[in-house]
């Protein structure tokens, strides 16, 4: 028996080009690609005072990105519970363009000079790094899982969703 040349082989395996297939590659090739493509999707502007709330949450937080709908609950839970609180982001923000204070030294400065905004950065902070709003029996949850307490550690730990006890159980003081 003849060995057979390595052209027929191939060709023998892999038969003839099929335009079809050829097709469906190049196609599944294109769509994955395209998917690679970060797309810009218009999305409506959002308003001015939440805007001005974001901005001054990132300074002094120290993110540049927070969430977006975590920052409208917690915009909107903090107006609710100060009527000034608008007024006092907008010049709190103005503030710290104007002078440019360093954000760890802000709240030094703020009490320093007895400011009526010296209370907002400890709002604000504690707003997202605890995910609750006022103090008492006016507080308000507005973020749990999502709080920064909660994030800033989330590769180690996770934040229990349940109790570890009866019912009401932690209504009742631990017995030491």
């Amino acid at each position: 028996m003849a060995p057979e040349e390595p052209d027929s082989v191939a060709a023998r395996r892999n038969g003839p080009v099929d335009p079809s297939r050829r097709r469906l590659l190049a196609g599944l090739l294109t769509a994955y690609t395209a998917s690679l493509i970060p797309w810009a999707l218009a999305q409506p502007a959002p308003r001015a005072d939440l805007g001005a709330f974001t901005a001054l949450s990132a300074i002094l937080v120290g993110r540049q990105a927070l969430d977006a709908a975590q920052a409208t609950r917690l915009y909107d839970a903090l107006a609710a519970a100060h009527p000034n609180f608008p007024a006092d982001v907008q010049a709190l923000l103005a503030l710290l363009n104007e002078r440019h204070i360093d954000p760890q030294q802000l709240q030094g400065v703020l009490d320093g000079e007895h400011s009526p905004l010296a209370p907002l950065p400890r709002q604000v902070l504690g707003a997202w790094a605890l995910g609750v709003v006022g103090s008492g029996e006016g507080a308000r949850c507005v973020a749990y899982e999502t709080a920064l307490n909660a994030v800033i550690v989330a590769d180690v730990l996770k934040p229990p969703t349940f109790a570890y006890g009866a019912y009401g159980s932690w209504t009742s003081k631990p017995n030491i």
